[in-house]
């Protein structure tokens, strides 16, 4: 490891450690912070500053003590998200792996692309590999066609101006004909894939919708193409359109395919 990675993995285990002794001690000024780290006061007041920068502490103006900030409910807000999301859709996964003896998986959007946050593994000796935690593109997966289909106009249009990547041979890399499969998408209410992310990976995905009607993510079955063959995908796709919107209805949602 290098100088580098190593100062900068200290100031990350730093900048953990300050929120933490904040957090125990509700306010903290820079003097004291420094004492616990063991670090220079001027060390302390760069740290704090830039912690500061990012919301995650704020500085009261009269005593000059740093206490939690605001933008680490937005950091708890989305994590506590994902833990409602895997926990209620969860049981759902289950009964639809155990329908189709395929993989079923649940993926957010997050940072250009699809991560997948619950699995529950297919039966099969020879089943998909473990997805979570891993990111897919929006145009070679299944789940990414999803939010692709029902993200808002300009938003799609700045992503399919981008050169798309041809993970495979099959991938779908001319926005023009990614379009036409998305406006199919929104029809039928689910997405597919074949040998598109992954050569002999096939893969159907519907949408979860949260009250209010907001794309939630995405719910999908893959499974190797002798399995999950075309003349399987549309059976695959209701079955998968049958648990997603059972997920949403879970999350509040009242309709159906973003009704």
């Amino acid at each position: 490891m290098s100088d580098d990675q190593v100062g900068g993995v200290q100031s990350v285990t730093r900048a953990v450690r300050a929120l933490e002794l904040i957090a125990e001690e509700g306010e903290l000024g820079v003097t004291d912070l420094g004492r616990e780290l063991g670090v220079h006061k001027a060390t302390a007041s760069r740290l704090a500053a830039t912690l500061a920068a990012g919301g995650l502490i704020e500085r009261d103006p009269v005593t000059d003590r740093y206490r939690l900030g605001l933008g680490l409910i937005r950091l708890v807000g989305a994590a506590m998200a994902s833990i409602d999301l895997v926990r209620t859709a969860h049981p759902v996964l289950e009964e639809l792996a155990d329908r189709t003896h395929e993989t079923v998986n649940i993926g957010v959007l997050s940072g250009g692309g699809v991560v997948y946050v619950d699995q529950v593994s297919s039966a099969h000796l020879v089943a998909t590999t473990n997805w979570v935690g891993r990111r897919t593109p929006l145009h070679g997966s299944s789940s990414g066609k999803v939010f692709l289909a029902h993200m808002p106009e300009p938003e799609r249009q700045r992503i399919l101006e981008r050169p798309l990547e041809a993970l495979t041979r099959r991938t779908m890399t001319d926005p023009a004909r990614l379009r036409r499969q998305l406006e199919e998408v929104r029809v039928r209410g689910y997405a597919t894939i074949q040998d598109e992310l992954e050569e002999g990976l096939n893969a159907v995905a519907a949408p979860v919708w949260r009250s209010g009607g907001d794309l939630v993510a995405a719910l999908s079955v893959s499974g190797p193409s002798f399995r999950v063959r075309s003349i399987d995908l549309p059976r695959l796709g209701r079955l998968t359109v049958d648990a997603a919107d059972a997920v949403s209805w879970r999350l509040g949602h009242a309709g159906r395919r973003g009704d």
